[in-house]
């Protein structure tokens, strides 16, 4: 596991207003005890391991400064960030979860037949 938050799929591309890995560094931990609550109401042990707590808060704040910088970057085309461009991203993002899910269903079913 690495120590960075942007992690290895996040990269600064040019012309982004994403920051390079090494521009910023987050402290660790802050979201610990939320996370425990969190992972035990979706079925984990009420004491879940530190390193996984850990790795569930690496991969929910990438996915955060990820959805922030494309928020960022859609909001620059108009010349301002707002709570639309927050909510078209996840609805987006909702729609091909949804969508991948059901073809993977259907790959199922022809599997089985």
């Amino acid at each position: 596991m690495s120590n960075n938050a942007a992690g290895p799929s996040s990269k600064s591309k040019a012309g982004s207003s994403q920051p390079s890995e090494t521009t910023f560094k987050r402290k660790r931990g802050v979201f610990q005890k939320e996370l425990q609550h969190m992972m035990y109401g979706f079925g984990d042990d009420p004491n879940p391991l530190p390193e996984s707590v850990a790795l569930v808060e690496d991969i929910a704040v990438e996915y955060v400064t990820d959805l922030v910088h494309k928020a960022q970057d859609i909001g620059s085309k108009r010349g301002k960030l707002s709570v639309e461009d927050f909510l078209y991203l996840i609805r987006k993002a909702y729609y091909f979860a949804r969508k991948k899910r059901g073809t993977q269903m259907h790959h199922r079913g022809l599997a089985k037949a």
